[in-house]
């Protein structure tokens, strides 16, 4: 796929996001609702950011690849990474800002040297009962707080339930290689696109190894699993649209309704018409 460009008619991501993003508390919580549709313009934070939202999907971009996040879920954003996101549905988001060095003895009295260490790369998290709750009752804090005080405990707890917490394989990462990059952009646009390997290695007189080879390096995948990828977002994007699941397989690609969701339960662990419930 090659680089989105960031979109140039988008709104900013908050009008007050510049109060809570880089504060000398370790974490600051707050909570905006965004109409469907509502693309944020391209921006970044000197915190990273845990963005989850109670209601609605997100499409999260960056330079690097494309995460879909639904309401059981959320997304780490590192600090200092351009990022952009689109709306789909009514969204409530509920975002908290944590500082890079948040884990750092120096924010929790009697921790020791070090606490611990947040993640260096966008990844998508499942979202636990007690960290959502966490989230939510972080926003209504009130600024600022100290650590020995309930609003500390607080978003320390906050901090260790989100190191536990699993990532799952919601991501399209994006290639750099041209080559690979004429193929991606293919497949995200036509997701029922049906060349096979064989045909791509003759558009672009390689050899089929090679192909091979570059979307290991690229991206971690192998060919296949880049389209499946891409189908399974695509997927998930409809869906949460409302549309039927027979539309949404037949738009993919897929032979059958049946085949679609044998592959989306071995994904996720649950039918396409159970996943946002």
């Amino acid at each position: 796929m090659s680089k989105p460009p960031a979109p140039t008619d988008a709104s900013p991501p908050h009008p007050d996001y510049q109060r809570y993003d880089r504060g000398s508390l370790p974490v600051v919580a707050f909570a905006t609702d965004y109409e469907n549709g509502h693309v944020t313009g391209r921006h970044q934070h000197p915190h990273a950011q845990l963005i989850h939202a109670v209601r609605g999907v997100m499409l999260v971009a960056t330079d690097s690849g494309q995460w879909i996040v639904p309401p059981t879920r959320g997304i780490w954003m590192p600090a200092e990474t351009d990022h952009w996101i689109r709306m789909i549905g009514e969204v409530h988001m509920r975002t908290a800002y944590i500082r890079p060095d948040a884990l750092d003895a120096g924010f929790w009295p009697g921790t020791g040297d070090s606490a611990g260490r947040l993640p260096q790369e966008c990844r998508v998290l499942g979202i636990s009962a007690l960290l959502r709750e966490l989230i939510l009752a972080a926003a209504a804090l009130p600024q600022p707080y100290v650590a020995d005080s309930r609003a500390g405990r607080l978003t320390r707890l906050l901090l260790d339930e989100l190191q536990e917490l699993p990532t799952l394989a919601l991501s399209l990462p994006r290639p750099q290689d041209a080559r690979l990059q004429r193929i991606c952009t293919t497949l995200s646009e036509a997701p029922d696109d049906p060349s096979t390997l064989s045909d791509w290695a003759e558009r672009l007189h390689l050899d089929q190894k090679t192909i091979q080879r570059l979307f290991a390096r690229e991206t971690g995948m192998s060919f296949g699993q880049w389209r499946q990828q891409a189908r399974l977002l695509a997927a998930l994007e409809r869906l949460a649209r409302g549309e039927k699941v027979l539309n949404v397989a037949l738009e993919l690609g897929y032979s059958s309704p049946s085949a679609f969701a044998t592959m989306f339960r071995k994904q996720f662990g649950v039918p396409p018409s159970g996943f946002f419930e």
